[in-house]
């Protein structure tokens, strides 16, 4: 069912909607879903959507975008649509195993994959029922809905999205990818909770890839909860390729155990207004975290990073590297914290933040932090904000290169050291060509898309 809200009073419109279509929320859904709505409706009801006198939304005014007739899915019919034979995976070389979700729902579609033993892949609804132990116990528990009003009004609406259990030991041979694809004959808000759990001793690769196959307004606020057990390995790739008029609220929150190793990278590609937040528990000694992002915006598009990583304990390490290229008048943010406790001892911790501004209208805010409480640590941290290398530019130019495909080289050059950090090789390879594309000025998100009115009737995702 399709429930179209007209939203004028932010707070006041969605605690209507949300006291109003309560049961149909309800329905169907997990008990720890539901006995968490009140307390996240409340909490959304004191902040209401950021803007940007929220300082941690000090760059980006979300309340425009949540405002207008949105249409929102109380039901999975829109996962039922046979929406997922428009796409074809179809990266050279990249075996995944692939999952869909439409506006937020898991796909019926979705075939019987066959797993290493003791691997789920699942809707939340039907893990809930499944492996009510695991879901119970971590579902909820690391998102921080006190303190982010996104968190809460997601934590309130969400109704489903995807589920992964990785047991102990296992070693996953090939990435999953869950493809989450916006659809519809109207402006649409959509809410998505994704929760996974990667055990002792395991490892997994999960890539997450965004797209719209419709014209149409998007507004998408989606929650993904992250547990990495003691010893296990863990990457994920946010891979961004929507249309100008989608508006996504993304968060990714992880928690680590002790000797852990995470790798996070959020590519944004191409989207409309675009916020990644990104948060880093290390809660136990020796854990690594590696935290990348790549944005590439142009016209008016607008992406805002915001990142914590939090030295919860000692002896863990933290990599964080993100880089933008703005042209035209688009706009950028960064925002970093670092924080080490005071019982955090021997922390590594490094943070940059570089940005290039392709014309004189392109704007960015760059603010990285430190907040240090121990005394034997080793951090870092740095922005920069340019242009174009005229040197650079006049050596390529000397040796018979032409303006063009020297910015293009000089940006691709910029941008390489994030793409470098992935840690599959055919998406490696396949980054390396969107961004290529995305630099020449071809504005489609993936090839022979008919929503960028590329030539084909199919959109070929990551």
């Amino acid at each position: 069912m399709n429930i179209a809200c007209r939203v004028v009073n932010l707070q006041e419109e969605y605690t209507k909607l949300f006291k109003d279509q309560k049961a149909l929320l309800e329905s169907g859904a997990p008990n720890k879903v539901n006995a968490l709505r009140d307390k996240a409706m409340a909490i959304f009801e004191e902040k209401g959507i950021p803007s940007n006198k929220v300082e941690d939304y000090k760059y980006t005014n979300l309340q425009p975008y949540f405002k207008g007739s949105l249409n929102l899915s109380l039901s999975s019919e829109a996962a039922h649509a046979n929406v997922t034979n428009h796409f074809h995976c179809e990266v050279p070389q990249l075996e995944t195993y692939n999952v869909f979700l439409v506006n937020g729902w898991y796909s019926e579609q979705n075939e019987k994959i066959a797993f290493p033993d003791g691997v789920v892949v699942s809707s939340i609804r039907t893990a809930a029922k499944d492996h009510p132990e695991v879901f119970e116990k971590h579902y909820g528990e690391v998102a921080p809905m006190e303190s982010d009003a996104m968190v809460a009004m997601n934590t309130a609406f969400a109704q489903d999205g995807a589920f992964i259990y990785v047991p102990k030991g296992v070693v996953l041979d090939k990435p999953i990818q869950i493809v989450n694809i916006m659809n519809g004959e109207t402006d649409r808000l959509a809410f998505q909770r994704n929760l996974i759990v990667v055990e002792e001793n395991s490892q997994v690769k999960v890539m997450l890839c965004d797209h719209t196959v419709s014209p149409n307004k998007f507004v998408i606020n989606s929650v993904s909860e992250v547990y990495a057990a003691e010893n296990s390995v863990f990457d994920v790739y946010n891979i961004q390729n929507q249309h100008n008029l989608t508006t996504q609220v993304a968060g990714m929150y992880v928690h680590q155990k002790k000797h852990s190793n995470i790798l996070t990278n959020s590519l944004t590609l191409h989207s409309g207004i675009t916020r990644n937040n990104v948060r880093v528990t290390m809660d136990d000694e020796h854990c690594e975290s590696h935290v990348y992002g790549l944005y590439l915006s142009d016209k008016n598009q607008h992406v805002d990073n915001f990142t914590f990583i939090d030295h919860a304990k000692p002896n863990c390490e933290s990599f964080e590297l993100y880089k933008g290229v703005l042209d035209d008048s688009a706009t950028g943010a960064f925002t970093g914290k670092v924080l080490v406790q005071k019982d955090a001892q021997k922390t590594n911790a490094y943070q940059s933040n570089n940005n290039l501004l392709l014309t004189e209208s392109a704007r960015v805010n760059s603010k990285p932090q430190l907040e240090i409480y121990a005394d034997d640590v080793k951090c870092s941290h740095g922005a920069t904000v340019g242009q174009l290398d005229d040197e650079a530019m006049f050596y390529l130019r000397a040796r018979g290169i032409s303006e063009t495909e020297s910015r293009i080289l000089l940006m691709f050059a910029f941008a390489y050291e994030v793409i470098e950090k992935i840690r599959v090789e055919p998406l490696k390879e396949q980054i390396r060509g969107l961004v290529e594309k995305r630099f020449r000025g071809e504005f489609d998100k993936c090839d022979s898309c008919v929503v960028c009115g590329q030539a084909g009737n199919t959109v070929s995702c990551l």
